[in-house]
């Protein structure tokens, strides 16, 4: 994955994309932010919408089991 810092305020989660997001439809991804105990998910369609959080273990599983051939 890809970090782009983001120049907001510094409560503001830093959003990013994984660098394996289709570059054809930018706007069809989801993105990932790091918080305090968790790991924030959204759609980049409606950045302003519900967000999911999930639990760093949580989340560890989640890429293990995704990132497996």
């Amino acid at each position: 994955m890809i970090r782009k810092p983001s120049a907001g305020d510094v409560s503001e989660p830093e959003w990013f994309k994984s660098s394996y997001s289709d570059s054809s439809s930018s706007s069809e991804c989801v993105e990932v932010a790091a918080a305090p105990g968790a790991v924030l998910v959204r759609d980049s369609k409606h950045t302003q919408g519900p967000q999911l959080a999930f639990s760093e273990a949580q989340w560890a599983t989640f890429v293990t089991y995704t990132s497996k051939p």
